[in-house]
């Protein structure tokens, strides 16, 4: 699987490669820190699926999710906000914008295959 994590920061990025592999889930990780940097890679790269944190600098991760569902190309790709943002608003504003689904920090792998098999079916 081919999974794009855009995260400002790196211990945050670790723990999401770190429970694909605790599921055992072979995975071509793609790193952005931020989203203008996730715009850039998501050009030379087409992932399968994407975890995204809302607050990242230079160009926010609800930025970063508007502007890629505004792209007919990847209005089916899966994409997950993962972050601590956890107000009922944002949530909203989240899905509204196109998140596939949400995801409240801290990540854990047991929640990650939920997520998952909800999106792909028995992994």
């Amino acid at each position: 699987m081919i999974v794009m994590v855009v995260d400002d920061s790196s211990f945050m990025r670790n723990i999401i490669k770190k429970c694909f592999a605790e599921l055992r889930i072979p995975c071509i990780a793609i790193e952005a820190m931020d989203g203008e940097d996730a715009l850039v890679k998501l050009k030379e790269n087409r992932p399968e699926l994407i975890l995204l944190d809302w607050n990242m600098p230079k160009l926010s991760g609800i930025a970063f999710l508007k502007q890629v569902r505004a792209d007919p190309q990847y209005k089916d790709l899966p994409i997950f906000m993962v972050t601590s943002e956890g107000s009922r608003l944002n949530i909203i504003e989240a899905l509204k914008s196109g998140a596939t689904d949400y995801i409240l920090k801290p990540i854990t792998s047991k929640l990650l295959k939920e997520k998952l098999e909800n999106i792909f079916g028995t992994i």
